[in-house]
């Protein structure tokens, strides 16, 4: 069965054609664009309009894409909407906006479905992980989901209020940052992570999403997105911190120049995202993480 969905987070939107069957997502397009929803929602709590209507105008393309090209499933799209949506007062007058201009129904996961529904959507393209351990988290612009599972069984989950967006703003007021704005940082995420989570062992980590993803391809040298390649690879903590020192000393337009491919829309918040991985691994004793492209979008798919 072919089928599409998109994924409106709070720093991307995310589209998937893919064909589903017996548990497994064999990918036949992605798209993305950058945003950014999520601008001021943490401080202000409401979707600003300007980030409505550039969400919107990402919607309309990727309507007009699927209209052209896979029109029998085009209107049957599940389209979902996390973290910034969820945080925002105005919220019902945005999703009755998309289904106005669209024609669809957003769907917005509580932060346990959008822990789930990672997990699942993690593992769907990956070999061999749906038998072992695992613990996937996926950060996100406004938040970060963990989920332990023992194969496909999921055990424990959580969403937790950090993400790329919401700490950039709250902690990362100037560029390069300050050290005190970085270990304030730092000290957010262990806390959250520790008021939150219960350390496991014995698990493969396996982190999903932009920071993930864009970093392990830089990390690589791939001159375009894989989602082929990058799934199963290896990303180490050392290049990790390595990417966090890099990016320490340069300012978003500085990184978005450097990595055009990668980071266009990331700049700004890629440091505070690279922070968050780092204290994750750092928590859960670990020293690299599995890559895998999957989430949201993927396992909301399994899900339908």
């Amino acid at each position: 069965m072919i089928a599409s969905s998109i994924d409106i987070g709070t720093n991307s939107v995310l589209l998937l054609v893919a064909e589903v069957a017996d548990g497994q997502i064999s990918v036949l397009k992605e798209l993305e664009a950058v945003p950014r929803l999520g601008r001021g929602v943490d401080e202000n709590r409401k979707l600003h309009i300007e980030s409505q209507q550039r969400v919107l105008k990402v919607l309309n393309h990727y309507k007009s894409f699927l209209d052209e090209n896979y029109p029998s499933i085009s209107l049957n799209t599940v389209v979902t909407a996390t973290s910034a949506v969820r945080d925002a007062s105005n919220r019902d007058e945005f999703i009755d906006l998309v289904a106005e201009k669209t024609g669809w129904n957003i769907r917005l996961l509580s932060g346990n479905e959008e822990a789930q529904t990672t997990y699942m959507g993690a593992l769907s393209v990956l070999n061999g992980q749906q038998r072992s351990n695992n613990l996937v988290f996926d950060i996100g612009g406004g938040s970060t989901e963990l989920a332990f599972g023992e194969g496909l069984n999921l055990m424990q989950f959580a969403s937790i209020d950090m993400g790329s967006v919401r700490f950039t703003e709250r902690f990362i007021k100037n560029y390069p940052p300050d050290r005190t704005s970085i270990e304030l940082l730092r000290n957010s995420v262990k806390l959250l992570l520790n008021e939150t989570f219960q350390s496991q062992t014995d698990f493969d980590l396996i982190g999903v999403a932009g920071t993930v993803t864009s970093i392990a391809a830089i990390h690589f040298g791939m001159s375009d997105y894989d989602s082929s390649v990058l799934n199963g690879s290896v990303l180490g903590q050392k290049a990790i911190r390595e990417f966090t020192i890099r990016f320490r000393e340069m300012k978003p337009e500085e990184i978005e120049t450097a990595y055009p491919k990668f980071l266009t829309g990331r700049g700004e918040v890629i440091l505070a995202g690279l922070l968050i991985m780092d204290e994750i691994l750092t928590y859960f004793n670990k020293s690299e993480i599995t890559v895998s492209t999957g989430g949201i979008r993927h396992g909301i798919l399994l899900d339908s």
